[in-house]
């Protein structure tokens, strides 16, 4: 009797012990590296400072610093100097489930004068800056075996193909954003220039497949003398590696909390409820005010209809035009901590382009279509079928 009562002790013991296990690695926040490059791509070279090299550095050092921090897990498309298909980055991510994806690199300019940090998300823009920053790293695939069966109807020249291409990338764009946000003002911390004054879009082929928030990173300038020795330093690789990994430990913190007592989300909710946001900053003096505040509900909620999100942040703006650069008929969600801001709404699709492209003519270049289906958020191919 004395027997049985231990081993039922035992199996409890040994029970729980499994299912905190459990718990805690539902709780981790899992992050893919990649460093961009490797073998025979060595990237961008000048002076014998090499782009596979230092991108490889940096993000062993992230990774060191990922990895001890708690409840974060890290794996990397490549930890040695071997060479990896631009898919096959995307897809380590995704078979590793991971909450984000951040691909790192160096930049090079004929023009040695050139400094400073860049920091894009997958996007379709069609500034030539960005194009040609896409083109320059999207130039790997041809490196690649039976590249033009593999990236079918791809033309690493020409990365407007991929509009074609792309799949549930407004999915994830709004995290994608403050995700490179905050990379950016890791990187203004440590007095570094941001070049184009902001987070940039661009068509990359190696975060086009990844199916979760993602960005690249332009760490500097290895063409330019000063900054690239600076990259190709000890100091430099660790200065530029804690801005990195400050960056997503404090996203991780926003949208998974810190870890010692939330449950955390896997992906971002796709699901989006409505609230009215009325200015609370100073108190209403009419109802034509209350009015123009208060989002719109014209649109059958039964039907598909479209909206234009414009930006997400943390901060309550009241909705007014003079907030969103004269836009008026603006909405906006609450969703995983961050309020999305909405223009216009229609159940026409090609109305719903035309509100973007005037949303891109008052200066918000990041803005993307978003659909719904009896109030919830689907995806724009769902909504187009």
């Amino acid at each position: 009797m004395h027997n049985t009562y231990k081993i039922k002790i035992t199996i409890t013991f040994l029970m729980t012990i499994i299912s905190l296990s459990a718990f805690c690695q539902s709780n981790v926040f899992k992050v893919t590296l990649d460093a961009g490059h490797g073998d025979h791509d060595f990237g961008a070279v000048y002076e014998g400072r090499i782009e596979k090299n230092i991108a490889l550095a940096v993000v062993l050092k992230v990774g060191k610093l990922l990895e001890a921090t708690p409840q974060i897990d890290v794996n990397f498309t490549r930890k040695t100097d071997v060479f990896i298909d631009l898919i096959e980055r995307a897809n380590i991510a995704n078979r590793f489930n991971a909450n984000i994806f951040v691909s790192i690199h160096c930049n090079a300019n004929r023009n040695t004068a050139a400094d400073g940090t860049e920091t894009y998300v997958m996007g379709l823009s069609k500034i030539a800056s960005n194009l040609e920053a896409a083109k320059k790293e999207n130039s790997v695939i041809t490196l690649e075996k039976d590249y033009k069966q593999k990236y079918e109807g791809f033309d690493p020249n020409s990365p407007e193909t991929m509009i074609g291409m792309t799949l549930m990338q407004e999915e994830y764009l709004d995290n994608s954003i403050s995700l490179a946000s905050k990379v950016e003002d890791a990187f203004a911390d440590l007095g570094k220039k941001i070049r184009g004054g902001g987070v940039k879009q661009a068509p990359f082929m190696v975060l086009h497949k990844a199916y979760m928030p993602r960005v690249l990173i332009e760490m500097g300038f290895i063409s330019n003398p000063t900054e690239g020795n600076r990259l190709n330093s000890e100091e430099g690789q660790n200065e530029i590696a804690k801005a990195i990994a400050g960056a997503i430990i404090d996203y991780k913190k926003e949208y998974f909390g810190s870890g010692e007592s939330e449950a955390f989300e896997v992906k971002p909710s796709q699901k989006i409820i409505e609230k009215q946001v009325k200015d609370t900053a100073t108190p209403l003096k009419s109802k034509t005010n209350l009015q123009v505040i208060e989002t719109k509900k014209a649109i059958d909620n039964t039907k598909i209809s479209f909206k234009v999100q414009l930006l997400a942040s943390i901060k309550k703006v009241a909705l007014l035009p003079r907030n969103f650069k004269g836009l008026k008929n603006i909405s906006v969600a609450y969703e995983n901590r961050v309020y999305k801001y909405m223009y216009g709404e229609t159940t026409d699709y090609d109305e719903a382009r035309k509100q973007l492209t005037e949303a891109k003519e008052k200066g918000y270049d990041t803005a993307f279509l978003i659909a719904f289906k009896n109030g919830e958020k689907i995806s724009i191919q769902e909504a187009i079928k």
